[in-house]
């Protein structure tokens, strides 16, 4: 990642920036489109050490060579909010199958019913409250209880053979509406459960995934054939997914846990567990003068418990 002026942050640089002080180096970066672009660059000589999340693969060890690894990492989901299942996904699924335009309707009938049931009682009842807002609170009691339970009003022994239809009116139309939102609300839970939620990789068949260029969740996906979209960085893969251009995105889990970490605001989740667990190191060219002292540097840090605070720092406690 770069800061605002353009400087290189992150836990790789700070791991690497720790270790130059300590050797005395003085570091140049230069950035690179894509993991793949900078592994070739670094095979060539181009540059002295590929200071990124860089996975250690057995292709990448052909060309490079990697120090000890720093991180114990692996892929990982995110997905926008309303794929990532609770209320949120519940309230998608019931607009969208169009429960929650009549759940608008419901409420101007029990509205419209309060207010018949407040007026009809005021003239009929000579027990009813008489103040206008303990009135409407009674009806709207009664109208809910019904509308909940299914007990019709006690009142209405008041009014003989009118108040005994009146209550089975009332019994008859709660009942319904009762088992209405019930079944709604169990229809959607369940469509959720099977198709509509994305908590791991055997939820991502038939779903347009996102993936970033020349990692090893772009090999992920391409192994297991599906529906894949490359993007050169996080930024713009976040930017597909919360526009619905994308269902997920598969990244290393450091990443999407940094971004969610950091930006609360976006309505995006990473979800499940690590799968295709990974580690990382950083990469040199063969042969180099740095592989010895940059894997003693790494140890000394892991030991001193300074890649620990880092991850801390960046990727928070519940990581």
């Amino acid at each position: 990642m770069t800061s605002e002026d353009g400087v290189p942050v992150g836990m790789a640089v700070d791991i690497w920036e720790n270790f130059a002080k300590t050797v005395g180096l003085e570091t140049d970066y230069i950035f690179y489109e894509s993991f793949s672009d900078l592994t070739a660059a670094t095979s060539r000589g181009e540059v002295d050490a590929a200071v990124t999340n860089l996975t250690i693969t057995q292709k990448r060890a052909e060309i490079v060579n990697f120090t000890q690894p720093w991180f114990d990492a692996g892929l990982r989901i995110m997905v926008a909010d309303e794929q990532s299942g609770g209320f949120g996904a519940l309230v998608g699924g019931l607009s969208d199958a169009g429960h929650l335009k009549a759940y608008g309707w419901m409420l101007l009938i029990v509205l419209l019913a309060t207010l018949a049931l407040t007026l009809f009682d005021r003239r009929f009842d000579p027990t009813f409250p008489t103040r206008w807002r303990d009135g409407l609170a009674e009806g709207f009691y009664t109208v809910m209880s019904v509308a909940t339970s299914g007990k019709p009003p006690a009142r209405s022994k008041l009014f003989g053979w009118i108040g005994r239809l009146w209550a089975a009116i009332w019994l008859v139309c709660g009942i319904g509406v009762l088992a209405y939102v019930t079944s709604s609300v169990t229809s959607v839970m369940t469509t959720l459960a099977i198709t509509g939620t994305i908590n791991g990789p055997a939820d991502l068949p038939g779903k347009n995934v996102g993936v970033l260029s020349g990692s090893v969740a772009e090999e992920f996906a391409q192994g297991f054939r599906m529906n894949s979209r490359s993007f050169s960085d996080i930024e713009q893969a976040i930017t597909a997914l919360t526009s619905g251009r994308v269902d997920a995105i598969i990244a290393d889990a450091p990443v999407l846990e940094y971004f969610a970490h950091t930006r609360p605001q976006h309505d995006v989740s990473v979800v499940g567990q690590i799968f295709a667990p990974d580690k990382y190191g950083f990469a040199l060219p063969m042969g180099s003068d740095l592989q010895q002292p940059l894997t003693v540097g790494l140890l000394r840090l892991q030991e001193d418990d300074v890649i620990e605070a880092l991850r801390a720092k960046y990727f928070g406690d519940k990581w």
